[in-house]
């Protein structure tokens, strides 16, 4: 008989659907699937990494139910433990699940981590960030800037779409310098972002065949353009087929990339503003187990 697996849980009651009725019922279902459950003791966002590293030698995997900005705060200590990671996707955007295929309906979500199927991925670096999705300065900082709380409870993925069309109107261009292995490039832009998995931002893509254990990161920058230009560029966009867009720079790069902005930016990694420019983002090649359905597992 296989002896029962030990997890900690953080449930972040904060997230859109992490309270209630809902987290209580996948902890039963967790249970009933033969996992032990260590409920996290942590209060704050940023305590996660810690517990989990000081608690390592307790569990045999961490599980993460919340958005993607809760999956970020404990991708540190789950890559320096090698912790096998288990995703409730009960946020807003849950771009992170989506990139893997895991079920946004909990008792689905519950079921792949039950079934023990994991996938090696790349983790994405930024300055001594990490980060699971994208990386990125402009827009995107604005946009997480509106993204209150509030909004996204009462409007869910169409908050989104919402902010992100304020934000355009308001956004200024700003100059910047990319270096990489083999090339540097100077450019004007509303919006850089360095990409690891396929989606962010409530479904949008970085690159409609980027895959989140390439081991490359996807650039991608938005040039200034007419307001009437934004809607068949929004459209392209969300289904990442940007790349021969019209004031686009775009490319993957196997290698570093180094990027200086005038003036200095603060970064958004996976929806949290957490470093600036000048930045150097990297990656760690296959560095985090995660639990994933069967048809998932390959790639």
């Amino acid at each position: 008989m296989q002896s029962k697996r030990r997890a900690l849980l953080f449930l972040n009651a904060q997230s859109r659907n992490g309270h209630g009725n809902m987290a209580n019922g996948v902890a039963r279902q967790l249970q009933s699937g033969g996992i032990t459950l260590i409920e996290s003791l942590s209060k704050r966002a940023d305590d996660m990494s810690q517990e989990i590293v000081r608690r390592a030698d307790e569990v045999d995997l961490v599980i993460v139910g919340g958005g993607d900005g809760t999956v970020n705060a404990a991708l540190k200590g789950i890559v320096e433990t090698g912790l096998p990671l288990g995703v409730l996707p009960l946020g807003t955007a849950n771009d992170f699940a989506r990139t893997l295929g895991i079920p946004i309906n909990p008792e689905a979500a519950v079921a792949v981590i039950v079934a023990g199927c994991t996938r090696r991925i790349d983790v994405g670096t930024v300055n001594d960030q990490l980060f699971a999705n994208v990386a990125s300065m402009g827009m995107s900082v604005e946009l997480a800037r509106r993204l209150t709380g509030n909004l996204k409870r009462r409007w869910g993925r169409l908050s989104y779409p919402l902010s992100a069309l304020k934000t355009m109107l308001a956004i200024k261009p700003f100059a910047a310098e990319v270096v990489t292995k083999d090339r540097k490039i100077q450019l004007k832009s509303l919006q850089i972002a360095v990409g690891n998995g396929l989606y962010y931002g409530g479904g949008m893509s970085v690159y409609e065949v980027a895959s989140i254990d390439d081991q490359c990161l996807d650039f991608y920058s938005v040039e200034p353009r007419q307001s009437w230009q934004w809607p068949l560029f929004l459209s392209a966009f969300r289904r990442g087929r940007h790349r021969n867009l019209r004031k686009m720079q775009a490319f993957c790069s196997p290698s570093p990339l180094y990027i200086r902005t005038d003036p200095p930016l603060p970064i958004n990694t996976d929806g949290e503003i957490t470093t600036t420019t000048p930045a150097r983002f990297d990656l760690l090649p296959l560095a985090l187990s995660v639990f994933v359905p069967t048809d998932r597992v390959e790639g």
